[in-house]
């Protein structure tokens, strides 16, 4: 892993968020934790989210410590604790779900920049060694990522909530919320005709509107103590979001989802990850300023929830 003070250069990185200094006690005290996974070996189609860690730090320098909804964020603080690398997926994950599991232990609010959305398994995996109760996920996303395998791999992309079913603490499909999707693989298919599987499609996402959309999340998500949140770039249509491995036509609007994580936000989120933004892909950049508006609105709503923002 890539320490911090390697890393982080400029204090200004994350809109003047960052807690300064970067070593354990930052991290111990900083109101919010986030690290990177820039890791895509294992997509399907095309490369390019290893490079989204580095772009969305950069792409925060000039933004000021405010949310959209003018509050102010200044006085609290965010530790970077780095990128995990590493020469294989197996080492990465390793390390991956150790640092969850001691971070989830000490209740510390977390983000992860990805990566492709493999990188979400070993950060589950983390939750799941640290906790002992049940807990659930919200996938929002244009793809279930629910392939048993996927290109020979069952670790690939498209298998990040399979894998997530089977562990000891989400147990069943029913501990997995589906948002955005529009695309569904053969043995996807068959799945979710055979289980129970709660998911508000992109088509039906626009019939429903967004407050409708998270009362429905809430009524199948709120008796769960701890919620996971994982956000694919992709939800969103290509419009707003070009710069992706997989994108589907006909997806969320900014608008839509930027309203949809602050109505989420009322449920016990832990921690929340934003993935497959692929800088490489799109010149203009959209997707990386469309992960670092996600980061730092929910950076926004967690801060309300807990600390009260004005």
């Amino acid at each position: 892993m890539r320490t911090t003070d390697e890393m982080i250069k400029n204090e200004s990185l994350w809109g003047g968020l960052c807690s300064g200094a970067p070593d354990r006690e930052d991290e111990k005290e900083a109101d919010i934790v986030v690290f990177g996974i820039p890791f895509d070996g294992n997509v399907s189609y095309r490369e390019g989210a290893k490079d989204a860690p580095a772009a969305i730090r950069e792409s925060t320098i000039p933004i000021p410590p405010t949310t959209e909804y003018f509050e102010d964020m200044s006085g609290n603080t965010v530790a970077d604790i780095g990128d995990f690398t590493g020469g294989d997926f197996e080492a990465v994950y390793n390390d991956v779900e150790k640092k969850v599991s001691d971070l989830v232990k000490h209740k510390k609010f977390f983000t992860m920049i990805g990566g492709d959305h493999s990188v979400t398994i070993p950060v589950l995996s983390g939750i799941n060694r640290a906790i002992d109760h049940e807990f659930g996920v919200i996938h929002i996303d244009a793809h279930f990522d629910l392939c048993d395998e996927l290109n020979g791999s069952r670790l690939s992309h498209g298998c990040t909530q399979r894998r997530a079913i089977e562990m000891e603490n989400i147990g069943k499909s029913e501990n997995i919320f589906f948002i955005g999707i529009r695309s569904v693989e053969p043995d996807e298919l068959k799945y979710i005709r055979e289980n129970k599987v709660n998911v508000i499609n992109a088509a039906e996402y626009e019939r429903l509107g967004t407050e409708n959309v998270i009362k429905a999340v809430k009524d199948k998500m709120s008796h769960l103590k701890s919620i996971y949140l994982t956000v694919d770039i992709d939800c969103l249509d290509p419009a707003y979001s070009a710069g992706t491995g997989t994108p589907k036509f006909g997806g969320l609007s900014s608008r839509q989802l930027l309203d949809l994580l602050r109505g989420l936000f009322d449920l016990p989120i832990i921690g929340f990850d934003v993935v497959e933004v692929a800088p490489s892909l799109d010149a203009s950049m959209t997707s990386v300023y469309a992960g670092q508006r996600v980061i730092t609105e929910c950076w926004g709503h967690h801060l309300r929830k807990t600390k009260g923002l004005k």
